[in-house]
């Protein structure tokens, strides 16, 4: 029994591009930038947001801090809603961040004082200062997430204390680092637990519950000045060190993983996913992003300058919490908003953006034609959602012995298999194919070539045309000699037109014919990209030359 023709495999071109994956494609969703230079072009050292509120109002706010002032933004509409620069004159402001009812500011400052800022009236409610305060740059202050008239500060004076509000001296006041304290949080869930990082290259966690004890509670040592520390949960700390971020355990009381994905000082941190993702920014300009189950770069962002600040500003409920906007600051003073749009607003502006297209083109009575008519189909359809069409009877059907339908086989094919190589690949060349502007499909033109080269029989395909025939094999040349991937088998076409045709040429562009005058157009465009492409070819050998010799240097 002979055996089943099978029609042939058609040709494919290498891979391109790995397709993105999840994270990927969910990071590139924020790409509706923002750039806001801040005043006086100050870096933006810091960008807070307040801890979320289950009792109260939350705080639909964001503070930014650069130079001598914080600016107050919408995580809404991201705009300015306030600037407060009430600070000295030659003092600058540092870790300006709001209550998260969104009342109250607190912010440091290099002259030591910290201050509690009224945000409706931008009125000084409380400042702490003098011999009772740190005399040094206070770098940090936070607010406790459960007591809202508790905060926290560290200092460069290598102090760190708590303060309430209604009084002017610190309830506690931690001792134990060796140089500046540049960095510090609450522990989520373990009220009173305060973690802080200092440039002695230590990470300290504090239990300030108890007065007496001013000594921390738990050490770890890293291996460069810490200069960010954020609570992961809490028992998990994720710690900035040079160029490495260290994931501290507490419960174990040791260090879990160490991710090295920059290339210069990490100086912040961010949370995202409800803690599924930690966003990192460094000096040399990247935002990375990791998977805290592998703690792998699953997706990142590149900015021009230095990286100060990083945060990650969500929207809604704890429990249903989703990452609105990404916030970066920058050294040259950019301040950097990258917004989601996620579901009927992400649709909205997908509509916006085609119908302006529509209008830009002058079709837009069209467009509000489909546009109708769709609407009319989506009506229809949730008129008759949740009806059963099927049917009541079924029919029983025996599978394992039915034979799999054979697809049905394009002309330019049955051409093939008959012998008829010149008909074949004149079909291939002129059959209509919707996706392409050319009106034949690339694949099948190789498959074709391939095939024919493969049976020796690309002469004969070749031989015995007319100048009208002619025509589409030098188009398609024309139009595929530049792809590095189609070079052997455009070449073999070439040299084998070429030494057919070769005699003829000189009279069919010499006969005033039309015909004629586009086979002189085509022979001479192929032959101008050929040059161009032997010269691009020898510039890249010779960059080939240059490079290997500095690496032999």
């Amino acid at each position: 029994m002979a055996a089943e023709v099978q029609p042939l495999a058609i040709v494919r071109g290498p891979a391109g591009p790995a397709p993105l994956t999840t994270d990927q494609i969910y990071w590139k969703t924020f790409k509706d930038q923002l750039l806001l230079p801040s005043p006086h072009n100050s870096a933006v050292t810091s960008i807070t947001v307040p801890d979320y509120n289950p009792t109260g109002a939350q705080a639909e706010t964001f503070a930014v801090t650069s130079g001598g002032r914080v600016q107050i933004y919408s995580t809404k509409t991201r705009k300015l809603i306030k600037t407060i620069s009430r600070f000295g004159l030659d003092d600058v402001a540092r870790s300006g961040v709001l209550r998260r009812d969104g009342r109250i500011m607190l912010a440091g400052g290099d002259s030591g004082t910290i201050q509690a800022f009224d945000t409706g009236s931008r009125a000084i409610l409380r400042q702490w200062r003098g011999d009772s305060a740190h005399k040094q740059p206070v770098h940090v202050v936070r607010w406790n997430p459960t007591v809202l008239t508790e905060l926290m500060s560290a200092s460069d004076d290598r102090t760190v204390r708590i303060w309430d509000l209604t009084e002017e001296i610190a309830k506690w006041t931690g001792v134990g680092h060796e140089d500046y304290v540049r960095t510090g949080c609450y522990l989520p869930g373990q009220d009173g637990m305060v973690v802080t990082g200092s440039y002695d290259q230590t990470v300290r966690v504090w239990d300030t519950r108890q007065p007496g004890s001013n000594r921390a509670a738990m050490t770890f040592k890293q291996t460069a000045p810490v200069e960010h520390v954020t609570a992961l949960s809490s028992t998990t700390l994720a710690s900035a060190a040079g160029n490495e971020v260290a994931i501290l355990n507490l419960a174990a009381g040791k260090t879990e993983h160490i991710i090295r994905s920059h290339q210069k000082t990490i100086t912040s941190i961010s949370v995202s996913h409800q803690g599924e993702r930690l966003l990192t920014g460094a000096l040399d300009g990247h935002v990375k992003v990791h998977n805290t189950t592998s703690w792998e770069v699953v997706a990142g962002f590149k900015y021009t300058s230095p990286i100060l600040s990083l945060s990650v500003i969500g929207t809604g409920s704890l429990e249903k919490r989703e990452d609105r906007h990404l916030a970066v600051g920058l050294q040259t003073g950019l301040l950097s908003i990258r917004t989601r749009l996620a579901g009927a607003e992400k649709v909205r502006a997908r509509e916006k953006a085609k119908k302006m297209d529509a209008l830009l083109a002058g079709e837009a009575d069209e467009y509000e034609r489909k546009q109708k008519k769709k609407d009319m189909r989506q009506g229809i359809r949730a008129r008759d959602r949740g009806k059963d069409f099927r049917g009541e009877g079924a029919d029983i059907v025996i599978t394992g012995n039915d034979r799999t339908r054979q697809k049905k086989l394009q002309p330019w094919q049955r051409s093939l298999r008959s012998g008829k190589y010149a008909l074949a690949l004149d079909q291939v060349l002129i059959q209509p194919d919707a996706a392409a502007e050319t009106g034949y499909s690339k694949e099948d033109v190789l498959t074709l070539i391939s095939a024919l080269r493969h049976r020796s029989a690309l002469r004969v395909a070749l031989s015995d045309r007319s100048e009208e025939q002619l025509v589409p094999i030098l188009t398609w040349i024309n139009k595929y000699i530049g792809h590095p991937r189609h070079t052997n088998i455009i070449y073999d076409v070439i040299l084998m037109t070429l030494d057919i045709y070769g005699s003829k040429l000189g009279e069919w562009t010499t006969n005033g014919e039309d015909e004629g005058k586009e086979i002189h157009r085509l022979v001479t465009k192929i032959s101008k990209r050929v040059r161009r492409s032997v010269d691009i070819a020898q510039q890249a050998q010779t960059v080939e030359g240059m490079m290997n010799f500095l690496q032999a240097g």
